[in-house]
């Protein structure tokens, strides 16, 4: 007997085979694979990225300056004090009380002209009395001349003795000295008389009065203020204090420029006269002194004034830079330098001349090299750095507007 034949309906579905599953498994682990490398490879490429990012932003941005070559030197600005070519303070010689004032500030005065006239009712007194004392020491001067002569013809007939002679001629040559001495105090009150009439030393103008009329004034009085001052204006002196790094460029004889803050735009030319030829153990300077005219009546005593100087032509391979790109630390200043490769190096430097906003260098650096503006403290040499361009300075300050 025979069995029956399968049919369709009567097969078992089976399932996919062992094979398809194989390569289904297979496809699923490549996919896996293929995520996993894009995954890692964009995390690669993200840290490289962050590394470079860090890395730029290790890498400062600064700016530079280029030395500008100082060959005929510079001016030397120093503050000076304005004096006048003469100056007097008066004083009372003697006690008294203001009369009258007879010249007030502003009043051009000559050689001997009087000021101001004093009432001394005391000394007027003592002078009668010294005046009295004189006379009266001059009739016993002529008597006891009289006497001697006698006595010195007596002696000769022999009516008196020697001593007694000798004692008459004495007593004259006594009565002599006490007459010279009443004398000499007329003299001395004569003069002080003199002095209740205050007089101009030279030809001036009065730049101070403190006389007021029926004011006390008190000789000798040294914390009396004077009751006139007369400056002699017609050439002025010039006081100023330069520092002992640039007293060997100053010399007497040499030109300088006055310029005062009620003239702007004016200058004054003035000579230098003279030198202390000493440096000063408190300011570490030298005081010179430079004149100028003044027919004009310009310059006023007691005026501070700048005075400029030409010095550092002997320097003419000197160069400038602004004083933001000097570091000063324990071995003396210092700047840095960025190299093609943008690379630093630190240099020593000569300050030949400190002008505040720029800086004169006789050494350490050289024209065309490329300077730090404003250096950070820590910068050292071998560092790397990133040149500030135009178009970075423009963005930045954009940047900063908004």
């Amino acid at each position: 007997m025979s069995e029956p034949s399968s049919t369709p309906e009567t097969q078992i579905d089976r399932g996919p085979d062992g094979r398809t599953l194989k390569r289904v498994g297979i496809g699923a682990g490549a996919v896996a694979l293929i995520v996993v490398g894009i995954g890692v490879a964009s995390r690669i490429s993200a840290t490289n990225e962050l590394r470079r990012t860090a890395a730029d932003a290790a890498v400062p941005t600064v700016s530079v300056v280029l030395p500008t070559v100082d060959g005929e030197g510079g001016k030397l600005l120093l503050p000076g004090n304005v004096q006048a070519f003469n100056s007097a303070a008066i004083y009372a010689r003697t006690n008294g009380y203001v009369r009258r004032w007879l010249a007030d500030i502003g009043d051009r005065v000559h050689a001997g002209q009087p000021l101001a006239v004093l009432d001394a009712p005391e000394l007027d007194q003592q002078l009668a009395a010294a005046r009295a004392d004189y006379q009266t020491a001059l009739a016993n001067q002529r008597l006891a001349d009289i006497t001697a002569k006698r006595w010195s013809a007596m002696l000769v007939q022999d009516a008196v003795s020697r001593q007694e002679a000798d004692e008459k001629a004495g007593d004259l040559a006594a009565r002599t000295a006490l007459s010279n001495a009443a004398l000499a105090n007329v003299k001395r009150l004569q003069a002080l008389q003199g002095f209740t009439r205050l007089t101009a030393p030279f030809d001036g103008v009065v730049t101070s009065r403190s006389a007021q009329i029926g004011a006390l004034v008190v000789a000798g009085n040294a914390a009396a203020q004077p009751l006139f001052t007369v400056s002699d204006t017609h050439r002025m002196r010039v006081y100023v204090r330069v520092p002992q790094g640039y007293s060997a460029s100053i010399r007497p004889g040499m030109e300088a420029t006055l310029s005062l803050p009620e003239y702007p735009g004016r200058a004054f030319a003035a000579r230098l006269t003279r030198s202390a030829g000493a440096v000063d153990a408190q300011s570490g300077a030298v005081l010179v002194e430079l004149q100028a005219d003044n027919r004009d009546g310009a310059l006023k005593p007691g005026a501070f004034a700048q005075v400029s100087f030409r010095v550092g032509a002997g320097q003419g391979n000197g160069v400038s830079l602004p004083g933001s790109t000097i570091l000063y630390g324990k071995d003396g200043p210092t700047v840095a330098v960025v190299g093609r490769d943008g690379h630093v190096t630190v240099k020593p430097v000569a300050i030949a001349r400190d002008e505040g906003a720029t800086v004169l260098l006789s050494g350490g650096v050289v024209p065309g090299e490329r300077v730090i503006d404003t250096p950070p403290d820590a910068i050292r040499s071998g560092d790397r750095v990133r040149v500030q361009t135009t178009a970075d300075a423009v963005g930045k300050g954009a940047a900063h507007a908004g």
